[in-house]
């Protein structure tokens, strides 16, 4: 991998823009290029991934709705309700794998709650804290260890195209 240009793009903290750079690396052999995201930085949201992870621990604990949380973070209630949902349809996979990981750091097994998002939280929290007693980690916060797990992809939009892409022709799979 080699460093190859790079894109400015704008990241919302606590309903402030900033404007931040993102570089790409090149892989040489293969010629594809990849974003290094920082961690702080979800991919394709706008928003910071502490925003985000504020907003949804408060609403999946349900201490407060979508939109006084939308409120107090400054962004659209139709953003924080989009958060909810796409963390909703990775949370069963997200709580699997936060908690092996925190088995594997050497933290205790966890006993699943039967609500997903819930479940994927706390495993979450489980592997942020078996994290934080290796060197190093406590230096970042729960949510960008999290966010650099799963490679920013916590709350992800789904950017997976329909079409199937065979040479330089692209065909749209069959509806069944």
């Amino acid at each position: 991998m080699t460093f190859w240009s790079g894109y400015s793009r704008f990241v919302r903290h606590e309903g402030d823009g900033h404007r931040i750079w993102v570089p790409r690396a090149a892989c040489v052999p293969c010629g594809t290029t990849h974003a290094l995201l920082p961690a702080f930085v979800a991919r394709n949201r706008l928003d910071s991934i502490e925003t985000i992870g504020a907003a949804l621990e408060s609403v999946t604990s349900a201490e407060n709705g979508v939109r006084p949380v939308a409120e107090r973070v400054g962004v659209p209630h139709t953003t924080v309700r989009g958060w909810l949902r796409s963390f909703g349809r990775r949370a069963p996979s997200l709580a699997l794998s936060f908690a092996a990981l925190a088995v594997e750091l050497g933290g205790e097994a966890l006993t699943p709650l039967g609500d997903p998002r819930r479940d994927a939280l706390g495993a979450m929290a489980a592997a942020w804290k078996a994290a934080a007693a290796l060197p190093g980690w406590l230096a970042v916060s729960a949510w960008r260890f999290c966010s650099a797990v799963c490679g920013a992809a916590l709350v992800a939009t789904n950017t997976n195209s329909p079409y199937l892409i065979v040479g330089r022709r692209r065909f749209m799979p069959p509806v069944a």
